[in-house]
C-alpha cells in the first residue's frame, strides 16, 4: 500500500521547515538554524508527528507561539505555520512593522484569501520591509494525523464543528454553512495530502449530504484549473497513473448512537474515556505522597504529568487494542523481564567486585569481560524499557483506578448484552440505583443505550421510575429528553441498529496479576474478552466496499469530481428518505478500479467530534478488528 498519511504529512511539514525545498538526505550537513512561529493550530498539527529532538534536528533552535511575547532575534530567519485568521494576519504585519527577524517564510495552514495577502503586502511595504518576506505559501494541512490510519478534524474549537452544533435548536442557516465550509475545507486538505481525488458516497437528506456536495464542487473546481490544480503536480508524480482511487464515505452520525455512548474495555479506549487524553498525549495529576502535612502547613499541590504514546512505544503499538486485563498483565511480564535483565548486569559487577563503582572502571575491563560488556552497552536500551515500563505502569494503574471505583467492567459487559440482545442477569434499575456502581454521567449513558437499541421503547409507567431513579442518582436528563425526541422522528425508532452477535466472554482469574508481586491489584475486576462485532458503520462500509444491494447503501449518492459532466451517477435505484443527524464518521478505502468491482484495501479515518466523554476510538478499534 502507498504511503500512510502520517508519513505524507510528516513529509510535507519537514518540507515546509526546510524553508519548502526537499530536506537533505546527506545528515552531516548542518541545517540553517531558525525559528518556528506557529499559533495554536499549527501546534495541535505538528506535535503528534515531530518531537523537539525532531525540530532541533531540522535546525529549529526556538518554536514560539505567534501571541506570545518574542523578543526581536534579527539575524535568525522565521518559518511561520499559522491560519489565514484575521488575528494572526494582524499579528504578522506588526512583526513586520518591528523587524523582528532577518526574513519571512509565511507558510499557512489553509489556503489565504487575496485581500488578507494584500493586507501583508501593505504591511511589508509601510515598513520597508518587503525584500524580509522571502516566501509565502499555502500548505493545505489543515487536519491532525494521530495514527497512521486515523486523522481527525481539529482540536482547537472542536465544539464549534460538533453533533452538538449541528443539531442545536437555534442554529442559523449561516451558522450551518460556515460550519460545512470549515469542514470541506479540511477535508479537501486531507485529499490535497494525501495526492488522490476520491469517490465520494454518503446517504441523503442529511449534513453528510451538505459536505459531500460542498466536497465534491471544491474538488472540481480545483482539477478544472490545470494548470494550478492541486491534484497534478509533485503530489500526484508517483501515482499519476494509477488506477487506484480512494472511496470517501461520509457515514451519518445518526446511524449508530450506542457506539460513542458505549464503556469500552480496550486500553486506548479505557484512556481515551477516563483520562484527559489529547493529541497522543495523557495528562495525569500525581499526588503529593500518602504522608500527611503537618498540622497548620498549607497542602500539598498535586502535580501534573504527562506522557506521549507515540508510534516508537512498540508496547503502546502493540497493546492500545487489546482488553485491559491483558494489557496489565504484559506490563508485568515486561516488567519481570526488565528486573532480571537489571539482576543480571548487577550479578555481573558483583562477580568483577565492580560493584559501587563508576562506569570508567566498568570500561576498561570491557575488552576482558565479553558478558559485560554486553550487558553494559544495553544498558540504554534497558533504559528506554525502564522508562516505557514507567509510563504504562502509571497510566494502567490509573485506568484500572477508574475502572475499579466506577465497575467499569460491569457497565461494559451489561451494555454487551443490551447491545447484542443477550439475556440479562441483573435489573437495569438495580445498576442505576446503585450508589457504588459508577457516576451519574456512566448511569446516563449506560440507560442512553437501553433506549436506543431497545426493540419497543418502555411504558411511560416504566419511563418514569427509571427517570426518577437517575434524578436521584445525580442525572441531568437532558441527553434522555434529546434522545426521544430524535428517536421519534428517525426512521430507526421503527427499525434499531443491528449490532450483531457482539459480546463478551468471562474468562477464568488471572494468571499473572493476582500475585501480590504484582503492580496491579485485580480483585474485583472481571477477565472479560471481546468478541467480534458487527457494527452499523462496519456493515455500510462492508457493501460500499464490495459493491452490495443493500437497504442499509442502496440509497446512498454517489459523486466522482473527474467526471467531466454531471456529479453524480446513479448506481441502482435510489429511495427518496430523509434523516436528521450530522455528519461525524469518515472512511477511506483504496480502489484498484473505477468501476463497479469491490474494494480491496482499506485504512478508516474518524473525526472526533463528539460532544460526549465516550471515546470513539472504541468503535475504531470495534471497526478495526471487523475489518
Amino acid at each position: 500500500m502507498a504511503a500512510s498519511v502520517r508519513e505524507k504529512q510528516t513529509v510535507a511539514l519537514k518540507r515546509m521547515l526546510n524553508f519548502n525545498a526537499p530536506p537533505l538526505k546527506n545528515t552531516a550537513a548542518e541545517p540553517v538554524w531558525k525559528v518556528l512561529i506557529y499559533d495554536r493550530f499549527g501546534q495541535d498539527i505538528i506535535s503528534p508527528l515531530l518531537s523537539v529532538k525532531e525540530l532541533r534536528d531540522m535546525g529549529i533552535t526556538l518554536h514560539l507561539l505567534l501571541h506570545s511575547d518574542r523578543d526581536p532575534i534579527p539575524d535568525v530567519p522565521a518559518v511561520y505555520f499559522v491560519m489565514p485568521t484575521e488575528e494572526n494576519i494582524d499579528r504578522i504585519c506588526q512583526d513586520l512593522r518591528n523587524q523582528l527577524y532577518e526574513s519571512y517564510y509565511l507558510n499557512f495552514i489553509s489556503a489565504i484569501s487575496r485581500s488578507k495577502l494584500e493586507d501583508i503586502a501593505s504591511a511589508a511595504l509601510a515598513a520597508n520591509a518587503v525584500s524580509l518576506v522571502t516566501k509565502v505559501f499555502d500548505q493545505y494541512l489543515n487536519f491532525i494525523t494521530l495514527e497512521d490510519d486515523m486523522f481527525i478534524l481539529c482540536h482547537q474549537n472542536k465544539e464549534l464543528i460538533s453533533y452538538h452544533a449541528i443539531n442545536r435548536a437555534d442554529l442559523q442557516d449561516t451558522d450551518m454553512e460556515a460550519i460545512m465550509d470549515t469542514i470541506v475545507d479540511s477535508l479537501f486538505c486531507f485529499f490535497v495530502t494525501l495526492g488522490a481525488v476520491p469517490i465520494i458516497r454518503c446517504p441523503r437528506g442529511n449534513a453528510a449530504e451538505m459536505v459531500a456536495v460542498k466536497l465534491d464542487k471544491k474538488l472540481r473546481e480545483n482539477l478544472r484549473d490545470a494548470r494550478n490544480s492541486l491534484f497534478t503536480g509533485d503530489s500526484m508524480a508517483a501515482g499519476q497513473f494509477s488506477f487506484q482511487r480512494p472511496l470517501f464515505v461520509l457515514a451519518d452520525r445518526n446511524v449508530d448512537m450506542a457506539t460513542p455512548l458505549h464503556h469500552t474495555w480496550t486500553y486506548q479506549a479505557l484512556i481515551h474515556d477516563v483520562l484527559d487524553f489529547h493529541l497522543n498525549r495523557v495528562m495525569m495529576e500525581e499526588g503529593a505522597g500518602a504522608e500527611p502535612s503537618p498540622a497548620g502547613a498549607r497542602p500539598k499541590k498535586k502535580s501534573r504529568k504527562t506522557y506521549d504514546l507515540t508510534a516508537a512505544d512498540k508496547f503502546w503499538q502493540k497493546h492500545k487494542g487489546s482488553p485491559f486485563p491483558e494489557v496489565a498483565e504484559s506490563v508485568q511480564e515486561e516488567l519481570d523481564t526488565y528486573r532480571a535483565q537489571e539482576d543480571e548486569v548487577k550479578r555481573l559487577k558483583s562477580i568483577m567486585g565492580l560493584e559501587g563503582e563508576d562506569e570508567g572502571a566498568i570500561s576498561m575491563l570491557s575488552d576482558n569481560t565479553a558478558k559485560l560488556t554486553s550487558a553494559m552497552s544495553s544498558l540504554p536500551e534497558l533504559l528506554e524499557k525502564k522508562r516505557l515500563i514507567d509510563l504504562h505502569t502509571n497510566v494502567a494503574t490509573a485506568v484500572l483506578d477508574h475502572i475499579k471505583s466506577r465497575k467499569l467492567d460491569v457497565y461494559f459487559e451489561y451494555e454487551e448484552k443490551l447491545m447484542s440482545k443477550s439475556t440479562l442477569d441483573k435489573s437495569l434499575l438495580d445498576i442505576i440505583s446503585d450508589p457504588d456502581a459508577g457516576t451519574s454521567e456512566d448511569k446516563m449513558r449506560l440507560f442512553l443505550i437501553f433506549y436506543i437499541t431497545a426493540q419497543l421503547a418502555p411504558s411511560e409507567s416504566d419511563l418514569e421510575q427509571y427517570k426518577k431513579a437517575l434524578t436521584d442518582a445525580g442525572c441531568d436528563l437532558s441527553p434522555l429528553n434529546y434522545i426521544k425526541q430524535w428517536k421519534a422522528f428517525t426512521k430507526m425508532a421503527a427499525t434499531p441498529a443491528n449490532y450483531g452477535n457482539s459480546g463478551v466472554k468471562p474468562m477464568g482469574l488471572f494468571s499473572r496479576v493476582m500475585n501480590t508481586g504484582s503492580q496491579f491489584v485485580m480483585e474485583g475486576v472481571k477477565n472479560l474478552v471481546l468478541k467480534q462485532h458487527n457494527l452499523p458503520v462496519t456493515r455500510i462500509l462492508d457493501n460500499l466496499m464490495e459493491m452490495k444491494s443493500h437497504p442499509e447503501t442502496d440509497d446512498y449518492r454517489y459523486f466522482d469530481p473527474k467526471m467531466l459532466r454531471g456529479s453524480e451517477r446513479p448506481l441502482c435505484s435510489w429511495s427518496e428518505e430523509e434523516t436528521t443527524s450530522s455528519t461525524r464518521t469518515w472512511w477511506i478505502t483504496q480502489s484498484p478500479n473505477r468501476e463497479r468491482r469491490s474494494f480491496t484495501d482499506a485504512v478508516n479515518f474518524s473525526t472526533l467530534l463528539s460532544s460526549s466523554n465516550s471515546s470513539l476510538s472504541s468503535a475504531r478499534s470495534d471497526l478495526d478488528s471487523d475489518l
